[in-house]
């Protein structure tokens, strides 16, 4: 097993994100209005709302691939000009390159930024190391599963060492099962990177166990934010904190 301590990008401070008065979606057709929202350096929030609501518009807006059209977006006090290195973006279509092997995959964002080929080859091991696929990282991305492709996409977002980890939606199209999993991936490998993460999700019980806050999204406007209760437990069901906020969310959200 590779030693990660040795070859991992040391931690950065998260980025922080910020929408203010925000009016967004694109020309002559607005989906969310007056939307204010920070998201402090190194915390998950996770969004939920109904389809077509506007999750994945505030999701990139927060990217820099979309500008308000009214209000501001900012990262760390400054204004959004566009994508940056800075803040990483994970759909749910795993985007991998189909003619590079995971390990290559993984490396594509060390040799943007000019890393030689041997660091930014431990360093993609280390991070497939991370995510369990050193034994998959000659393979091409059609050889191996959904989940294991995922796996291969988070490990590239995060071998950037991005200050933010926007994620729409990446574990949908996953069975129950490897969902949990990649949950649990996904909290075990963001420690200590001390990244922020916006996590877009339909999947109450994903963003109530992700999420340090929860953004709730409805009727064209941002309707609340909610802290989660902590610790993090999955089988923590019966907490009576946790049973209210997943009532006041499903109540949101009208189901």
């Amino acid at each position: 097993m590779t030693s990660s301590s040795d070859v991992r990008p040391a931690s950065r401070t998260g980025a922080g994100l910020s929408l203010h008065g925000a009016v967004l979606g694109r020309p002559g057709a607005p989906v969310l209005d007056a939307v204010d929202l920070d998201v402090a350096p190194g915390e998950i929030l996770t969004v939920v709302g109904p389809s077509g609501c506007g999750k994945s518009t505030l999701l990139r807006t927060l990217a820099g691939l979309l500008s308000p059209l009214a209000g501001t977006a900012g990262q760390d006090g400054n204004p959004l000009t566009g994508p940056s290195a800075d803040r990483a973006l994970i759909f749910q279509e795993d985007a991998l390159l189909p003619w590079r092997t995971l390990r290559t995959n993984v490396e594509l964002p060390l040799a943007i930024r000019g890393l030689p080929r041997s660091e930014r080859r431990a360093q993609a091991e280390s991070w497939l190391d991370r995510v369990g696929l050193t034994d998959h990282a000659r393979q091409l991305p059609h050889r191996v599963s959904g989940g294991q492709r995922q796996r291969a996409q988070l490990a590239r977002a995060l071998a950037g060492a991005p200050r933010a980890v926007l994620m729409d939606e990446p574990f949908g199209a996953l069975d129950a099962q490897t969902r949990a999993g990649m949950q649990d991936l996904l909290v075990e490998v963001l420690h200590g990177t001390g990244a922020t993460v916006v996590f877009v999700t339909h999947d109450v019980d994903e963003a109530l166990f992700l999420g340090d806050r929860v953004a709730l999204l409805g009727n064209g406007r941002l309707t609340a934010v909610r802290d989660v209760p902590r610790p993090r437990d999955r089988t923590a069901h019966d907490d009576p904190a946790r049973v209210a906020l997943r009532r006041d969310v499903l109540s949101s959200l009208g189901t």
